[in-house]
């Protein structure tokens, strides 16, 4: 589990295959709120838990981000 603060804002999203799945637009304690990518599928976002793709951001809690680097917050594999 990597820590989010604020400096996280703006990052991409990425998931353990690779995929960008949205841009952080907010932090708010120990949650992202992310914009979605325009190319995020349904079935991707289900997969995440997001249901619809079609929501202003959504909530990526920082115990299923797996790292941080400069750029982006990599998530963890789910089971």
């Amino acid at each position: 589990m990597a820590t989010i603060d604020e400096s996280d804002e703006g990052k991409l999203v990425i998931t353990t295959t690779g995929e960008t799945i949205g841009r952080v637009v907010d932090v708010d304690k120990t949650t992202a709120h992310v914009e979605p990518d325009p190319g995020l599928t349904d079935k991707l976002a289900a997969e995440l838990g997001w249901g619809d793709a079609d929501e202003d951001t959504y909530r990526v809690d920082s115990t299923v981000v797996d790292t941080i680097t400069d750029d982006e917050l990599r998530l963890e594999e789910h089971h």
